[in-house]
Formats: C-alpha cells, structure tokens, sequence
C-alpha cells in the first residue's frame, strides 16, 4: 500500500497516457471510429471542417498532455487532460454522440456497439486527471498555484 501512496502520481499519468498514446492511432489514421465522432460534431455544428482537423488538433493536444505528464511540468500536463477530457464528457452526454458508441469491423462496417467504454474510459482519465491537478494545487509548491499568482 505504501508503494501506491508514494507512485499514485506516476500511475495516473501512466492511466492518462496511455489513453491518450493508444486513440492517437484512431485520430491520425481516420478510423471509422474518429469519423463517426467528429462526423457528428461536424453535423451538429455544421462545421465541415471538423472532421478530420478536429481529429488532428484533439490528438496533438492529447500527444502534448502525454508528454508533459513527465516533465517537471506535469501538473500543466494534468490541466489539459482534464480540460481535453471535460469536452470528450460533454459532448457525449449533451449531444447526438452518446454513451455507448459504434464498433466497427476492419472494413469500417458497424458489427454492434461498445457498450460504453470510450465513455468509461474518459470518466477514469478525467477523474486522473482531476487527483493530480488536485494534488498540486494542494501542493506547497505549487507551479499551477504559482502561474495564477502572477
């Protein structure tokens, strides 16, 4: 247990970026699964551009996060996971996206559904992300805390 205590930081930042490091192949490929998502944003905001570049910028700011949450800036990491995460939240409760999304076959043909996991797996990330923002604003050096201050 006393391990956990000590290396709970390292393994949320393990969580999120793995999360995140695992759909950048989805994002940077144009997966039926990224299409399908950011197809219905684009629809909803009637945005065309949307898909693929919101797949692209998503992912890069996804690919920053990862890094980040292994430097000494860690902490700025964390803060854009949530925020990256807050967004993933809302469109799929607040818009046509849902809960439980599309699984697709290797053709891009829909085979059933994923029963809520991408879901899951963004309320886990954000909640990560949530802990380790938590813990460095409570922090006495604390580098978000420090850049408000300013």
């Amino acid at each position: 247990m006393e391990f956990i205590k000590q290396r709970y930081p390292l393994l949320l930042s393990i969580w999120i970026a793995f999360v995140f490091v695992q759909s950048l192949f989805f994002k940077f490929t144009g997966a039926p699964e990224t299409e399908h998502i950011f197809g219905v944003l684009a629809d909803l905001f009637g945005v065309a551009g949307i898909n693929p570049y919101g797949a692209y910028v998503v992912g890069s700011l996804e690919l920053i996060a990862s890094i980040l949450l292994f430097t000494r800036w860690w902490a700025w990491g964390a803060l854009l996971a949530f925020e990256i995460m807050s967004g993933a939240i809302v469109f799929h409760l607040f818009t046509p996206l849902g809960i439980v999304m599309p699984a697709f076959d290797s053709l891009g043909v829909v085979i059933g559904d994923d029963g809520g996991t991408l879901f899951v797996m963004a309320c886990l990330t954000w909640l990560s992300s949530v802990a380790l923002v938590v813990k460095d604003v409570t922090a006495k050096e604390s580098g978000l805390r420090a850049f408000i201050k300013k």
